[in-house]
């Protein structure tokens, strides 16, 4: 199976190449950079927010299998500051779903969580998010990139699959310069003694580590393209939730280290409570994630000191 991934410098492209590598197909990637992290693979460089004219076509003759589109900004307060990187992740999905369209080829989105908005009023069953309200531009960008996804389908009889992923966090999840994801983020500042800030303490999230996550995007993109499975939208988290409180006592538990924290009120357009459904996903494509984050995040902090010392 040849699989067509964008995004595939990032956490999840990495660790899914990775994973398709080692069950033999064949994975090649598209990203604006090359991979910081692998180099075992083919990466198409582009941008995929203004491509080449003929691009989507000249991919789509390519022999994919599938297409799934993981390129996105997904910071949620850096697309609050700056909305324009929204409007560019509609413009990746469009990009990318093109090429499927025109090669018939089946399509996997990278979608998330928070397109339910806040839990508090929302339910987090798949057939349950409330589209009308987005709680921020980086939410807008995903609902738009999901309704791209169901049109393609009525209209041209796209097979597809949605997958709405929430707080991914373990290998590859350390490149602090390109985007500071709240759990490395943690891991190094208590490591190395700095302070750090919790935008909302009590904030209530489904943490869900890499490997659990990439093991239902390899069995949902399986089942796609052998016809066993398609037009489904399914959560694709660990279903448990813990605060942001909770993540630093186990990084600092861990780490043997005592955090320097700064307590502030959650920020504009942020998710407070989340944890996901996913009996969806557990009888869909026997999903059965198997890592706490009690468990993870050492498990992230062994990995990240072992890639330290081997690239020092």
């Amino acid at each position: 199976m040849k699989v067509l991934i964008t995004g595939s410098s990032g956490q999840i492209g990495t660790n899914l190449i990775e994973a398709l590598k080692a069950k033999g197909h064949t994975p090649v990637g598209i990203d604006i950079r090359p991979s910081p992290w692998l180099d075992s693979f083919e990466t198409i460089l582009v941008d995929l927010t203004n491509p080449p004219a003929d691009f989507a076509r000249k991919m789509a003759t390519g022999g994919f299998d599938c297409v799934i589109h993981l390129a996105a900004h997904a910071k949620v307060y850096e697309l609050v500051e700056n909305p324009a990187k929204a409007l560019q992740n509609v413009q990746m999905i469009f990009h990318a779903i093109e090429i499927s369209r025109l090669g018939g080829i089946p399509f996997v989105f990278g979608s998330s969580r928070e397109v339910y908005g806040d839990v508090t009023r929302h339910l987090t069953e798949e057939s349950h998010a409330d589209f009308v309200i987005a709680e921020s531009p980086y939410s807008a960008s995903k609902i738009a990139g999901e309704a791209f996804v169901y049109s393609y389908s009525r209209c041209y009889g796209l097979p597809h699959l949605v997958f709405r992923f929430s707080n991914v966090y373990g290998r590859y999840d350390n490149d602090i310069e390109r985007l500071e994801r709240v759990v490395p983020l943690f891991i190094r500042k208590i490591e190395a003694g700095e302070p750090i800030t919790i935008y909302g303490p009590e904030k209530v999230l489904d943490f869900t580590y890499v490997s659990d996550c990439v093991s239902g995007i390899v069995s949902g993109i399986e089942r796609l393209v052998d016809g066993r499975v398609a037009n489904e939208t399914i959560n694709l988290a660990y279903g448990e939730g813990r605060s942001l409180g909770e993540l630093v006592e186990i990084i600092s538990k861990t780490l043997g280290a005592k955090p320097k924290v700064t307590n502030l009120p959650t920020r504009s357009g942020e998710v407070t409570r989340y944890v996901a459904n996913i009996a969806k996903a557990r009888k869909t494509l026997d999903y059965n994630p198997g890592t706490a984050l009690s468990e993870g995040v050492p498990k992230e902090i062994e990995w990240s000191r072992a890639w330290r010392r081997r690239h020092a």
